[in-house]
């Protein structure tokens, strides 16, 4: 299949999409599942292609480290590695520049790790991560940055951002040299910058003048302020071309996905929906509900009563407590497995919402929902 991408409707800034990719369609806008190590973790693959999801995000530096690239090589890539036959986006590991900083070593050449398993280092340089990327066989794939914490003084944030510029250059100078063929991987450029508008502008213009088939918003939700992250998205993404995808990464509360698919964001991957659900919070129409707490331990309605999911349909919200003050593995996939149905139907909201040319309306409403006192559902 030729990849391509083109804006299906727009209702004002906010737009439907659909990307074309060897393993199939993805419409956008579209919420990404983080799978680190080849699975999201708790769920199968059949499970997560029932709940609806169409792309799923791997991490470079993981698979790295354990089983290794050639295992996944040799198994005909991460596709038929893991059993999953829809799209495969995968990050580049520069978030773990950031997450993992107590163990890297940062020069212009690249990234040394110290490994999180056995102590090992390795040496990660932008044409060594698409090296990597183009063996796991990804559809779509990742320059490699630099992620920046949050608070960051400009003059680290400048540094850092021309950095990943260079990276940038270098990254797609190997894309090009291993791709005769154009249409077999995606490559997306990241933007850089910190919290600095005048940084964010000079990255997304030398990122697009180098040239990639998609971009993503990098560095946000690493701490600051929501009202800041918006400010910065909101003055980032115009700079971005109107016929390339749009990708913000990191972020996954719903009231930010509202906001940041009003300002034309495309894509975005988070762990957080898949990692509260495995800490005993899961997100319903009414809220966050934390369904380990007392007060449910006798409360026999469905966890989300507006839900069809497998396991609002089958379990009480009393089940569902015990299991988790039990201490039961079953507690973590069935949480799980009610974000994920929760995630996807919010997209399908969201894109249907801009399908009807309703969307401050349509988003007023989840929202009003959204923040009522989740512990008082009924």
């Amino acid at each position: 299949m030729k990849k391509t991408f083109e804006v299906l409707k727009k209702s004002k800034k906010a737009r439907i999409g659909r990307i074309v990719t060897t393993h199939g369609v993805i419409t956008t806008p579209v919420f990404i599942p983080v799978g680190t190590q080849g699975t999201v973790k708790t769920l199968s693959p059949k499970e997560l292609e029932e709940a609806g999801v169409e792309i799923v995000l791997s991490n470079t530096y993981y698979l790295f480290l354990r089983p290794g690239v050639e295992i996944i090589k040799k198994a005909g890539g991460i596709h038929k590695f893991m059993g999953w036959n829809r799209p495969i986006i995968s990050d580049s590991g520069g978030y773990q520049v950031f997450s993992l900083a107590d163990r890297r070593k940062i020069s212009k050449e690249g990234v040394e790790f110290q490994s999180h398993i056995d102590g090992a280092k390795h040496f990660f340089s932008p044409e060594k991560i698409i090296e990597i990327q183009i063996n796991l066989a990804s559809d779509i794939i990742t320059c490699f940055d630099e992620c920046i914490p949050y608070p960051c003084g400009k003059d680290y944030a400048q540094q850092s951002m021309e950095l990943t510029l260079k990276w940038a250059r270098r990254c797609k100078k190997e894309f090009n040299n291993h791709h005769s063929s154009p249409n077999s991987q995606w490559l997306f450029g990241i933007i850089q910058g910190g919290m600095h508008k005048d940084l964010r502008k000079r990255s997304a213009e030398e990122t697009i003048e180098i040239g990639f088939e998609g971009y993503a918003i990098g560095g946000l939700s690493v701490g600051e302020p929501q009202d800041l992250r918006n400010e910065i998205l909101d003055y980032t993404t115009p700079f971005l071309p109107e016929d390339k995808p749009r990708y913000l990464m990191g972020v996954g509360e719903p009231q930010q996905l509202w906001e940041a698919v009003e300002k034309g964001i495309d894509m975005f991957d988070c762990a957080m929906p898949t990692r509260n659900a495995r800490n005993g919070q899961v997100f319903t129409s009414r809220g966050k509900v934390v369904i380990k707490n007392a007060q449910y331990k006798d409360d026999f309605a469905s966890l989300d009563p507006e839900c069809g999911c497998y396991t609002c349909r089958h379990f009480s919200r009393a089940y569902l407590c015990h299991l988790f003050r039990a201490g039961e593995i079953l507690a973590l996939r069935l949480n799980t497995l009610h974000n994920m149905h929760f995630m996807v139907k919010l997209f399908k909201q969201i894109r249907q919402a801009i399908e009807q040319d309703r969307y401050e309306e349509a988003k007023r409403e989840f929202l009003k929902k959204w923040h009522n006192d989740s512990e008082k559902i009924h």
